[in-house]
């Protein structure tokens, strides 16, 4: 029979492509295993080649101090201090004669100075150790004495073991891979078998009976099928857009919208406006605000277009709006919507003074400032929110707007918006950290708080440890059902996503355009503050607000000038301080505070001539702030707890010269990304004053080591990556919604 000839042929092309798989996978595996085997083992050489230079250069200057000091027992406590690295086996200084000094007690026999090569520059050997592999780091010291070789051993036993386990994976690997294949053809076959025999039995009885082919009912399956391979695509985490290997710039975010969310309509809500318009001597001014809230967001708006919701704070704000309250942004080139919402003063103290930052501000920062909670301030934040929720309401052309919802001021803001819009796709960022469940506690409304959040359809956070707080927060206090391995919470039928989102700046950014040369940066900016042009400066940049931690590092710098007085007149610092609400005692009393410490510290190590510290006490413009990036040699971020900060990843998108030092707090959510800062504990004062040291005596070629690391790191997760990840986000769960539209419809 033809159908059965067929059947043949098929079962004879599935086992012949089985066959030729399972030769391609057995060649396969005896290329690959040694290959792996070999590439392991260079990658853990080039690995510890890269470990030994960083030893080298974090120890060198230590090592040339205590060496012309004749210092014995400083050396052997810095070389014995590198060694609590388990990959360090041992190190020690071989002198001009060969003799081998503060060798570490773990210094193998078999070693010997006449090992190591005489050469100018570095260099790498091997020698066997009781049967296991060591690499051998020389690096050469020119000390008073002649020069001294550094030489630092690592065991080299681990990268065997590693390599070993590399082979064993990949052929296991394989060897898997060749059992799933012949079980996928096994079960094929028997699928295609029954699938034919069935189609064989129906075709038969449908031409016995008289009946035409069911292509109705086949069509409709096949639909169904496509419908639940969708869904199962998204829940995963698929999308039909691909965003691997974007390089993320407003263009590419203009296509990703174009081709996710077609005509998507975008509207943001935040207090702070982008654009301040403010009545002056000189007449109507605009002003950007220092607010790294507009810093992430103002050029994702430039990117998408859409209309900005925000309160009209100007005093030439109303002067300068339409007649539904709404200004074409940025001014001499438009490219958005600003509809401007106008609060009363009461208002203001109470919603954005009162509960916004004397409540919601200290109980979600660990800075050890007691929250005030009153009612009043309460039925003026629900009132504004209200209030933002009805704009969005007149400003949406569309029943389903994507609404991006900004910061702990609109906490209630999507719950409400939800009850008005209710296709909208809310995405809500929370720019600050958000504390344990018990900490959160401590919150009067809590419950009310949380049930505006998740009327989002996402929230997000800047790290996954606030994520898992939330999490935490939610299931103390309110009855839904949380999800973890989907990081969802549903509540009331409706379903939240929580994800981390690290927020960043725009690359490469604005203020960028138009700066002079690095060298010349230096030179006006020493030559404005009076300073000498080798002057060693660093700045700290920042609104006057207690998480920032601007005492803790003024009183760092003075330990440094203490412990090093040869900084003096070498060093000053520079802060930049923008006043910020100064209705409240708490920053009222930091700026008076701030103020005295710098006038003591100035009068201790200085005098009429030197300031080691410079108040600058003023808003400054974003080309101001760039300079003074581009003119420090050190930027202190040492917040005493952050979100996430971006001074630090402007600072380093400032130094297109790859130099400069960020010294940078362990409780900001930039130190997550940012690894190859100096990283500090800014309640530590000791070890504040000691990375500045250590960030003043840095050489070059380490700075830049470290710098361009950095960059990349923000190059490529910049404000664009950001926005696009959530708006990739939101394309899901539109696709997913209108995937089960379909599936509704008879």
């Amino acid at each position: 029979m033809t159908w059965l000839a067929d059947l043949r042929r098929r079962f004879g092309g599935i086992i012949k492509y089985a066959a030729l798989g399972l030769l391609l996978l057995v060649a396969l595996t005896l290329v690959v295993a040694p290959f792996s085997r070999s590439l392991v083992d260079q990658w853990s050489r080039r690995d510890v080649e890269s470990r030994s230079r960083l030893v080298f250069n974090s120890i060198q200057g230590p090592i040339l101090r205590a060496i012309a000091n004749g210092d014995q027992a400083r050396l052997n406590g810095i070389l014995a201090d590198v060694t609590q690295d388990e990959r360090v086996l041992a190190l020690g200084l071989c002198d001009r004669n060969g003799d081998l000094r503060g060798a570490t007690p773990l210094m193998p026999r078999a070693f010997s100075c006449e090992n190591v090569a005489r050469s100018e520059e570095e260099s790498f050997s091997s020698i066997s150790n009781n049967g296991r592999r060591v690499m051998v780091g020389a690096f050469p010291i020119d000390t008073n004495a002649g020069r001294t070789y550094l030489v630092v051993l690592h065991d080299l036993s681990y990268a065997d073991a590693r390599s070993g386990q590399a082979q064993t994976f990949a052929i296991a690997t394989l060897i898997g891979v060749a059992i799933i294949i012949i079980s996928i053809m096994t079960i094929l076959a028997a699928l295609v078998w029954r699938g034919w025999m069935a189609a064989l039995r129906q075709g038969i009885e449908d031409l016995r009976s008289g009946r035409p082919p069911r292509t109705a009912q086949r069509d409709r399956s096949i639909m169904d099928a496509q419908i639940q391979k969708a869904l199962k695509d998204l829940e995963v985490g698929r999308t039909p857009t691909d965003t691997a290997g974007i390089d993320w710039t407003p263009n590419a975010l203009h296509q990703l919208l174009a081709d996710a969310l077609p005509g998507a309509e975008v509207i943001i809500v935040s207090n702070r406006e982008p654009y301040i318009h403010n009545t002056t001597d000189q007449g109507i001014v605009v002003q950007t605000p220092a607010s790294g809230l507009v810093s992430a967001l103002e050029p994702v708006m430039r990117a998408t277009g859409g209309t900005w919701i925000a309160h009209g704070s100007g005093s030439a704000d109303r002067e300068t709006v339409d007649s539904r309250d709404r200004i074409d942004v940025p001014p001499g080139a438009p490219a958005y919507k600003l509809r401007r919402v106008w609060v009363s003063e009461e208002e203001q103290d109470g919603y954005y003074y009162g509960l916004a930052n004397e409540g919601l501000w200290p109980l979600c920062h660990i800075a050890f400032v007691r929250p005030t909670f009153r009612e009043s301030d309460w039925r003026y934040y629900q009132e504004i929110n209200e209030r933002f929720a009805e704009a969005v309401a007149e400003e949406a052309q569309t029943e389903d707007p994507i609404v991006l919802v900004q910061d702990y001021h609109f906490a209630l803001a999507p719950k409400m918006i939800r009850a008005r819009l209710p296709k909208a796709t809310i995405i809500t960022f929370w720019h600050i950290p958000w504390p344990n469940a018990e900490t959160f506690g401590i919150c009067p409304w809590k419950e009310s708080i949380l049930e505006g959040l998740l009327g989002s359809s996402i929230l997000g956070f800047h790290t996954q440890f606030h994520c898992n707080n939330f999490f935490e927060t939610v299931d103390r206090f309110i009855e839904s059902r949380i999800d973890r391995e989907h990081s969802t919470v549903s509540l009331a039928g409706h379903e939240t996503r929580i994800r981390p989102y690290p927020i960043s700046i725009e690359w490469p950014p604005k203020a960028l355009q138009h700066q002079a040369s690095i060298e010349t940066c230096r030179l006006r900016v020493r030559e404005r503050l009076g300073l000498a042009p080798d002057a060693k400066l660093a700045v700290g940049i920042e609104r006057f607000d207690y998480t920032k931690g601007i005492l803790d590092r003024m009183q760092s710098i003075d330990i440094l000038l203490e412990k090093e007085p040869a900084w003096r007149r070498q060093f000053t610092f520079v802060q930049v301080a923008a006043p910020s609400r100064s209705k409240l005692a708490a920053y009222a009393n930091l700026q008076h505070e701030a103020v005295q410490l710098a006038d003591e510290i100035n009068a201790r190590h200085g005098d009429d001539t030197y300031q080691p510290i410079r108040l600058l006490i003023r808003h400054h413009e974003p080309d101001e702030v760039f300079e003074l990036f581009r003119a420090a040699d050190i930027c202190i971020v040492s917040s005493l707890h952050d979100g996430m900060n971006l001074v630090a990843k402007e600072f380093v998108a400032s130094r297109d010269d790859d130099r400069g030092v960020l010294v940078l707090s362990s409780f900001t959510g930039a130190s997550r990304e940012m690894s190859e800062a100096l990283i500090v504990n800014p309640y530590d004062g000791q070890e504040m004053a000691r990375a500045l040291d250590t960030a003043l005596r840095m050489p070059e070629q380490e700075q830049r080591e470290r710098m361009r690391l950095m960059r990349q790191q923000v190059r490529e997760q910049n404000v664009y990556r950001w926005a696009g990840r959530m708006l990739v986000d939101a394309a899901r769960i539109r696709q997913r919604e209108r995937i089960l539209d379909l599936a509704a419809r008879p």
